[in-house]
Formats: C-alpha cells, sequence, structure tokens
C-alpha cells in the first residue's frame, strides 16, 4: 500500500507511480475502460473518419494539380465539417474532464486506505460533484486552457530565436502540473475554483509554511521525465503508420487510383486503425502522468502529513 501524504524526493516519484500501477494498475484500468471506454471509441471513430475524408482531399487534390480543389472542397462541405469540429470538441472535452478527474476520484479514495473501488464508486462521485465538475468545465475552457495556450504559443514563437525552446521545456511540465494541481486541489479541499487555481500555481513554487526548499525542481523534473517516456511510446506508434503509407506510396506501381486518394482500400483503412490504436495508448499512458502530478500534490499539501501520520499511529494502537 502507498502512503500519499509524505514528502517526496524526484527519484520516489517516478518509483511511486510505477509502484502505483503495479499494485492498483488492474483495478484502476478497468474502472477507467468501462468509465471512458464509450467517449474513447466515439472519439476515435469520429476521428478516423473525419480526418480520413480530410486528408483523402488534402492528397487528391494536391497531386493531381488541382490548386483550388481543395479550398472548393472546405466551401461544399462546410456543415460537415463544422459538425465534426464541433463533435470532436464536445467528446474530447468530455473525455478531457473525465480524464482529469477519474484519477482525482480514484487516489482520493486510495489515500483513504480503500483498496478494491468499485466502478459504481467512482460514477457515484462523478454524480456528487456534478456541480463542481461543470464549474471546472467552464474554468478550464474559458480560463485556464486559453491563458495556456497563449503563454504556450509566446514561448513557441520563441523558438526562432532558440531560447523558446529552453522556455517550453520549463514552461510546459509547468502549466501540466498546475492544471493538473486545480483538479486535485479542488475536489480534494473545501477551496474555490480561484483559489484553487492560486494554491496550484502557488504550490510549484514554494510549500504553504514558506519555511522549506521550493519544490518546483523536483516537481519539474519527474513531469519532464515522465513526459519524455510518454512522448516516445507516441512515437513508435505514429512512426508504423507513417512507415507503411510512405512505404506503399514509394512501392506501388503507379495507376492513378492510388495517388488520387492514397488512404482508400486496405492501406488507408491499415493507417487508420493503427492511428486509432495510437490515440487509445495515449490516453491511458496520460494516467502516468496525472497520477505522477497527484503523488506530487499530495507532497504539497504538509498540513495534511502529520495527520495523516498521527492517524495511522492511533490506528496502529487499537489493532495492538
Amino acid at each position: 500500500m502507498i502512503q500519499f501524504y509524505k514528502k517526496r524526493d524526484f527519484g520516489t516519484f517516478i518509483s511511486d507511480t510505477f509502484n502505483f500501477f503495479k499494485l492498483y494498475g488492474k483495478n484502476y484500468f478497468k474502472s477507467y475502460i468501462l468509465i471512458n471506454g464509450l467517449l474513447l471509441i466515439l472519439l476515435v471513430v469520429v476521428g478516423i473518419f473525419g480526418f480520413k475524408e480530410l486528408f483523402g482531399q488534402a492528397f487528391g487534390s494536391n497531386l493531381n494539380g488541382n490548386a483550388y480543389y481543395f479550398e472548393e472542397y472546405f466551401q461544399n462541405n462546410l456543415g460537415m465539417l463544422f459538425i465534426t469540429g464541433m463533435l470532436m470538441f464536445l467528446l474530447y472535452s468530455a473525455l478531457m474532464v473525465i480524464n482529469f478527474l477519474f484519477p482525482v476520484f480514484y487516489t482520493k479514495r486510495v489515500s483513504a486506505g480503500e483498496i478494491n473501488i468499485k466502478t459504481d464508486e467512482i460514477l457515484g462521485d462523478f454524480k456528487r460533484n456534478a456541480g463542481k465538475i461543470f464549474k471546472l468545465y467552464l474554468g478550464l475552457t474559458f480560463l485556464v486552457m486559453p491563458a495556456s495556450l497563449f503563454i504556450f504559443g509566446i514561448s513557441y514563437i520563441l523558438i526562432f530565436v532558440l531560447i523558446g525552446l529552453v522556455i517550453l521545456l520549463f514552461v510546459t511540465p509547468t502549466l501540466f502540473n498546475v492544471i493538473t494541481f486545480l483538479s486535485y486541489d479542488y475536489f480534494s479541499s473545501r477551496r474555490r475554483f480561484f483559489e484553487s487555481l492560486s494554491y496550484a500555481v502557488r504550490s510549484q513554487f514554494s510549500y504553504p509554511n514558506g519555511r522549506e526548499d521550493s519544490p518546483y525542481w523536483k516537481y519539474w523534473s519527474s513531469t519532464l521525465i515522465l513526459g519524455i517516456i510518454y512522448y516516445i511510446i507516441n512515437l513508435i506508434f505514429t512512426f508504423v503508420p507513417m512507415l507503411l503509407f510512405y512505404g506503399s506510396l514509394f512501392t506501388n506501381p503507379s495507376d492513378g487510383n492510388f495517388e488520387q486518394n492514397p488512404f482508400s482500400g486496405t492501406l488507408g483503412i491499415a493507417v487508420f486503425i493503427v492511428y486509432g490504436i495510437s490515440a487509445l495508448v495515449s490516453f491511458l499512458m496520460m494516467n502516468l502522468l496525472y497520477i505522477n502530478s497527484g503523488l506530487m500534490y499530495y507532497d504539497s499539501r504538509t498540513d495534511l502529513h502529520q495527520k495523516v501520520e498521527l492517524e495511522e499511529i492511533e490506528k496502529i494502537g487499537i489493532n495492538e
């Protein structure tokens, strides 16, 4: 059993994240897939068919030299593209909220001493907190995410003067930690949205008592390392379909049909199925980062460390 409310260093964050999945992984992903499964499937299906059509038109028009064909396609199918885009946005945003909050509710129960957590119990947490979830959704969608994209965008532009790459290495993990800390704190404390947002930012740089060394470097570095692992695994899955596509593009005899729509037929199906699997793996792998961030949040709650330790000592006395 993992003790959540305690101080950790960089190495312990990484090892305890993997230990968490060794201990609770089977139970965790069982509930995760049952709750997220339908949304994941819908998102992948809509993405596959929507982008298959879009990429097919783009490649076909470019290879045939029809400079304005793709623009004409957009004009003639504006309604379909708008509906697909809105559907993708709604599915993706709903999935993101559930993805953010599932590890919050799960670790909250585990930190309280529960072991075999049932799916109905997590669903009950979602239902009981429906009002707060809606407020969090609005705050993330219309305040936190736009501000994060603005900061990220400025950092990305600065890549052209080289310093932007260094800034991105610090901005990306820090923004991720702030957003996940916000989600953990909003449902693990009695603070309101803006109070939790303030805490999420402040806790990246200092502990509540202000007398200990800044936790920033261990938070940043553990998120960066797990982010690199996440990126490498995703890269492997996205590299396979691209290898299949370009391999067929250069080896198939030219008959005009393949160039017209390279995503049609067996190859197109294979490429987008692999991309669908890649998307599923991506969502599953994000849980590494979510749980790691949760351990960091519990590390930051030094106000509860001593309280939990005293409760554990009392339990030992009772058991004896």
